[in-house]
């Protein structure tokens, strides 16, 4: 299990973060950037895993520019109140907040980073414009085929759900086109497929991900 610290972003925004530790000694380090519900059960969940794994894991609270300390869960008013704090966010100031989490977790060797939903999309922005990063692996960021002429700078990972209704199969497909030289997984589910909680959860399609995102980790990170 991990806990909640405390961090500083270079503009001087104070926001926590989720931060779980492996036993023994780190194979590498993780930032999980969440869905627009926030450090909620399930992504606190989801970092202790990859702390299970082996990797010093940590979950920045992007939305406590915002909101601070946001935890909600998957009904449709929290669907419409995650949007709405999504659209006030700086895309600028989450990376400002990542590159925190990463300079935390660096002792532990190089760092990955993976995302969900909203978090898809920072994660692909990181890679393609944060130094330092090892790999990145995006699950159905639904703002990534609007930043499809970004370059990344890392090994990436895409994750889709071939039935997302956030984001078009054509679209996903068009990314997918344009950065081919990177890694594209699709599957037979919608949008969340990753989370337990959603009702879009896809058990299948998620073990498969995940045990994907896990070899990816292994040769980027350690």
């Amino acid at each position: 299990m991990g806990s909640m610290i405390q961090l500083t972003a270079a503009d001087g925004h104070k926001f926590s973060a989720y931060r779980a530790e492996p036993k023994g000694q780190p194979k590498g380090a993780l930032v999980v950037v969440m869905e627009i519900f926030g450090v909620n059960s399930h992504i606190k969940k989801v970092t202790d895993e990859y702390a299970a794994d082996g990797y010093l894991a940590i979950a920045p609270a992007l939305f406590d520019r915002v909101q601070p300390g946001l935890d909600i869960g998957y009904t449709p008013a929290d669907i419409e109140t995650g949007r709405g704090l999504m659209q006030k966010m700086k895309m600028d100031d989450a990376l400002k907040d990542v590159t925190v989490a990463m300079q935390n977790v660096a002792s532990a060797g190089k760092t990955g980073i993976v995302g969900y939903c909203w978090g898809g999309t920072v994660a692909w922005k990181a890679a393609c414009n944060l130094a330092g990063l090892a790999c990145a692996v995006p699950y159905y960021g639904g703002g990534v085929p609007g930043l499809i002429g970004e370059q990344p700078k890392c090994p990436v990972m895409f994750q889709w759900g071939e039935t997302d209704q956030s984001i078009p199969l054509d679209k996903a497909k068009e990314v997918a086109a344009t950065h081919k030289d990177q890694t594209h997984y699709f599957y037979p589910a919608g949008h969340g497929f990753n989370c337990d909680q959603r009702g879009s959860y896809h058990a299948e399609s998620s073990q498969l991900a995940r045990k994907r995102t896990l070899e990816f980790l292994v040769k980027h990170v350690g």
